[in-house]
């Protein structure tokens, strides 16, 4: 699953939803969206694909956390891996397994530390030095791709 947190362009948001459509992979958007999710460039950069991935909403961070919690009661295993450019773990080194959440934060601020603080793994993208970070689509692109290599989805 890609988990977009507060998701604030609604481009990025609708080409991850693409990708997902197009790997197979579910979404949850946590809210509060700084957009309406009928925004029409969401439903734009989306196009179609939109209506071919279940999306979870989940009203705020504390929501999905409940839903996380839910699941493994339910014995789902459900680990947080935390895309983020603080993180000291390349996402090369992880090992990834059925039923890990990728979380990606805001586009224009990352995710807060109560976030850091509940994932169970933070990963990087390591870039070259100098530059900040790659767009928030094509990281979750990439750890996407990764996951489902390793999990032999394809």
């Amino acid at each position: 699953m890609l988990a977009l947190y507060q998701p604030d362009i609604p481009q990025n948001a609708g080409t991850m939803l693409r990708s997902c459509a197009c790997l197979g992979v579910a979404a949850a958007i946590i809210g509060p969206a700084g957009f309406p999710i009928s925004d029409r460039d969401f439903r734009r950069a989306g196009m179609d694909y939109l209506d071919r991935v279940m999306i979870d909403r989940h009203a705020s961070f504390a929501a999905f956390q409940d839903w996380r919690a839910a699941c493994r009661r339910a014995g789902e295993t459900r680990r947080l891996l935390l895309l983020s450019t603080r993180a000291s773990v390349s996402y090369l080194d992880c090992d990834y397994r059925d039923g890990d959440i990728l979380l990606v934060g805001r586009e224009s601020a990352g995710a807060p530390e109560e976030v850091h603080a509940a994932a169970d793994l933070a990963l990087r993208i390591p870039i070259r030095a100098g530059l900040r970070s790659l767009n928030v689509a094509v990281a979750a692109g990439i750890v996407m791709s990764e996951a489902l290599r390793q999990l032999r989805t394809f």
